[in-house]
């Protein structure tokens, strides 16, 4: 998993340094495609229930899903939230992360740092003995505190040889029964925040993949694959 998440990690950064204004999201997904085959691994996302693409590339008020075309160019301002799933060697790794095209507006760029900052307190949680609900309240209360609104339709999850496991990591407190989950060493997580700047309410676009917020706000995702281990959270798709 380690492997996996290493070719994760070479796919966003190729992906970042191509990023600019006038660049296709499809222009995306084909360099995330050639990038993936240089180290002999594959999307987990073509072909999941029928999804065309190679990446996600969602666009401001887009959260999720956001489905990679040649006529969606990046312009100046916009921030661009990337997933990228590979399996390598039958296991997964899974990260997400939103890019600012070009400098951005105030607005933007706070809610893509609460967002970032919610995802690694979120992994300083997953400690072992602890429960996968310390995960979640970490990532609430820092994005809560400052203003913004955890999505609550879409969740983090278990990942290992395929790409949605138990238990369910939910970005916000609740009585979900995975929240009681023991964190012990050998599980991995992808742990990933989604926030909106408006509201926790999304709606899906008439794609029947594409999530947006429900108000038309800005939103953002970080997504990091983590495994448990007796000396604390290892992310295993760091750069």
């Amino acid at each position: 998993m380690r492997e996996a998440g290493r070719v994760v990690a070479r796919v966003h950064a190729a992906l970042q340094a191509a990023l600019r204004p006038g660049i296709s999201t499809l222009e995306l997904d084909r360099l995330a495609a050639e990038t993936m085959a240089r180290y002999q691994a594959h999307s987990c996302f073509l072909g999941y229930r029928g999804y065309p693409a190679h990446i996600c590339t969602s666009i401001n008020e887009e959260l999720v899903h956001g489905i990679p075309q040649a006529n969606r160019l990046l312009h100046e301002g916009d921030i661009l939230s990337i997933d990228v799933g590979v399996r390598y060697r039958g296991f997964i790794g899974d990260s997400a992360w939103t890019y600012a095209v070009g400098a951005i507006s105030p607005g933007a760029q706070e809610l893509m740092r609460v967002t970032e900052q919610s995802l690694f307190q979120g992994i300083a949680a997953a400690q072992n003995g602890k429960q996968v609900v310390d995960i979640s309240r970490a990532v609430q209360n820092c994005v809560e505190s400052q203003g913004l609104y955890v999505v609550r339709q879409y969740t983090g999850h278990g990942v290992g040889r395929q790409m949605h496991e138990a238990p369910q990591v939910l970005n916000y407190a609740s009585e979900d029964p995975d929240g009681q989950t023991l964190l012990r060493p050998g599980l991995v997580l992808a742990i990933e925040p989604m926030v909106q700047a408006g509201t926790w309410q999304t709606q899906t676009l008439s794609d029947e993949w594409t999530v947006v917020s429900k108000d038309g706000s800005l939103t953002a995702h970080f997504e990091h694959t983590v495994a448990i281990t007796n000396n604390g959270p290892e992310i295993l798709t760091l750069p």
